[in-house]
């Protein structure tokens, strides 16, 4: 049976990324990271909203008092809820990023199943190849900021495993494309034991955004391949589905039954027309909640 694919709304995003679909709201969030923009999509009306920022946000999470957090280009900030046709609301710095060297952002990042927030930085000039990307814990309840893991080129593919024991990481570079899997210590947050998941190269695409799935099927866009990638726990590939856009940028499971996947991409050029467009699949499985901020 053909796989059938929508395209939500008519925004073409520069570079859209981090997906999250708020339950409370039945609505989907994402941010466009060069324009600076908040998007929401409520898929029961069709409505779009959006918010403008001050800085390059490169991920968001929901947090537990019905707000966001956003790790933007000089640290981690904290907003109350986004409400339609309102103007956002004031952004509160709680944590601040000393970043390795000039034109540094925060790319790829998402909470653990224990509400602790985990997101990498880049720089945003990616023919460097420059190794000053690091990955950063943010621990709400003491307000840290932890190096976890350093010289990262493209930190992305973060997702933690359905009981939380795995973590995943992986660095889109075209001289990295690698996924790796880490033992995770759900009480200290910590991981441990990497070890190489997959290795890209032998798949179409570059490893950028995932999500895992209620059976622990880690989902993989494959950017430049215009496929997103199913993998087992064990590392196996189980399926791909296609997008048709060259660049898919990172995927999120949403709708009430928390199955359908949702895919944001990222812009090229005009002659590629749906690039930077946002679609919704139907993959065959359920995802899960996505974590909140604890603290």
């Amino acid at each position: 049976m053909a796989q059938v694919i929508e395209r939500i709304g008519d925004m073409r995003c520069g570079v859209g990324e981090s997906p999250v679909w708020h339950a409370a709201d039945a609505a989907l969030y994402w941010t466009d990271i060069p324009n600076r923009t908040l998007w929401r999509f409520d898929p029961a009306t069709g409505a779009t909203a959006t918010w403008t920022l001050p800085e390059m946000a490169g991920c968001i999470a929901m947090t537990a008092d019905g707000g966001w957090l956003l790790a933007m280009e000089t640290g981690i900030f904290r907003a109350a809820r986004l409400v339609p046709g309102q103007p956002a609301p004031a952004l509160e710095r709680v944590a601040t990023v000393a970043h390795g060297r000039a034109g540094m952002r925060f790319n790829d990042g998402r909470c653990d199943r224990q509400g602790r927030f985990w997101a990498g930085t880049m720089v945003m000039d990616m023919s460097l190849a420059a190794t000053d990307g690091k990955l950063y814990r943010y621990d709400a309840t003491s307000g840290a900021l932890d190096v976890m893991r350093e010289t990262l080129i493209t930190p992305n593919g973060l997702a933690f495993s359905p009981d939380g024991r795995t973590m995943y990481l992986s660095d889109s570079h075209p001289t990295r494309q690698a996924v790796w899997a880490y033992d995770y210590d759900t009480d200290s947050g910590t991981p441990s034991n990497g070890r190489l998941f997959i290795d890209m190269t032998a798949y179409p695409g570059r490893p950028d955004g995932a999500a895992v799935d209620a059976d622990g099927g880690y989902w993989i866009c494959g950017n430049d391949a215009g496929q997103v990638h199913r993998f087992t726990p064990d590392g196996r590939l189980d399926r791909s589905l296609s997008v048709p856009a060259a660049k898919p940028a990172m995927c999120a499971f949403g709708g009430s039954g928390l199955d359908t996947l949702y895919v944001t991409s990222i812009r090229t050029d005009d002659s590629d027309l749906l690039s930077g467009a946002v679609f919704a699949l139907q993959p065959g499985v359920r995802g899960l909640a996505e974590p909140v901020l604890r603290g």
